[in-house]
């Protein structure tokens, strides 16, 4: 995946989370932010990764957006690594 398709899901994610009433909150107190943080930063790749990054912390959370937009259960995970600031872990 790409930068700019892996931002397009971010952004999809941050609407998402935006309207999701139990869960931004959640966000908002987790990273310190604002509602009107989420307007200002949401063009920051680095922003859009730790939307993503947030979003991958628990299944039902992936499972809900996934289901949502039609994709994939791993493609959030897959754009946070496309996105600055990521280093895929190897179990090896």
């Amino acid at each position: 995946m790409g930068p700019e398709q892996a931002q397009i899901i971010a952004l999809k994610a941050l609407g998402w989370l935006a309207g999701n009433e139990e869960l931004c909150p959640i966000f908002l107190s987790a990273t310190g932010g604002s509602a009107y943080d989420l307007r200002m930063q949401a063009s920051d790749p680095a922003f859009q990764a730790s939307v993503l990054e947030f979003l991958t912390m628990d299944d039902a959370w992936i499972i809900a957006f996934c289901d949502v937009h039609d994709l994939a259960y791993d493609v959030p995970l897959r754009a946070r690594y496309a996105l600055p600031g990521a280093q895929q872990v190897n179990w090896t």
